[in-house]
């Protein structure tokens, strides 16, 4: 993908786990205790995570987003016949306190003093969002985080990415997205919006509509894509 700057962006979207946090954080704290099966678990609990957003948009069951941590966490412990109450409560405590990526701070810090928006747009609830924003001493970089729970339906629905449209008063064009998902980069592209895939873990293309404009690893490469650096 080119790697020209993307131009007429005033706002810059982020997408929250995967993306700026890292949701693998909470499993990895507990290697010590879940041995060789962390990695599986995390995969697997992320997995069945997103699936049940998609699951319960399309059935109209609209749970919030800690309801379906907490229930894909359970499949995933069942899975690979971990039976231990307290290692449950402590991984769904450590998923307050996600891990920033190490280059968080610093894009936003570039991004705003460039005066671009900033904004977090995600699937999860407004007490998910807040700690994980806190942990990571972001609050002051972010001019809004906004939540599905405003709308009752998980990405990609189209509410969902309107909801940035309508908060910070720009058009979809006047914005880039940013997100680690393949699926959620595409979708917010085909939404309307300028996208810049970050690719953290070399996914695959979607065979979806539409493809991003941008392709990065990580976040430190965002800045001259949207005219900040």
């Amino acid at each position: 993908m080119r790697d020209e700057a993307i131009e007429g962006v005033r706002g810059c979207v982020f997408d929250a786990y995967g993306t700026l946090f890292d949701v693998n954080a909470a499993a990895a704290r507990c290697q010590d205790r879940l041995g060789d099966n962390w990695q599986p678990l995390a995969e697997l609990w992320r997995a069945k995570q997103l699936q049940y957003t998609w699951l319960r948009s399309l059935m109209n069951r609209h749970a919030g987003f800690w309801q379906v941590t907490q229930d894909a966490l359970d499949f995933a412990l069942a899975t690979l016949k971990i039976d231990d109450d307290a290692l449950r409560r402590e991984l769904l405590d450590l998923y307050f306190q996600l891990d920033a990526y190490p280059e968080v701070k610093e894009t936003l810090t570039v991004l705003k003093d460039a005066g671009l928006k900033t904004a977090i747009l995600s699937n999860g609830s407004p007490d998910m969002l807040s700690a994980a924003v806190g942990n990571a001493g972001i609050g002051d970089l972010l001019d809004a985080v906004y939540s599905v729970e405003s709308v009752g339906v998980f990405k990609p629905h189209p509410s969902v990415y309107r909801l940035a449209v309508d908060g910070l008063g720009l058009d979809a064009s006047a914005m880039s997205f940013q997100s680690s998902n393949g699926w959620d980069a595409f979708a917010a592209k085909d939404y309307g919006f300028n996208v810049i895939w970050v690719n953290r873990f070399g996914q695959t293309e979607e065979r979806i509509p539409q493809p991003p404009d941008r392709q990065i690893k990580d976040l430190s490469a965002l800045p001259p894509l949207v005219g900040a650096g």
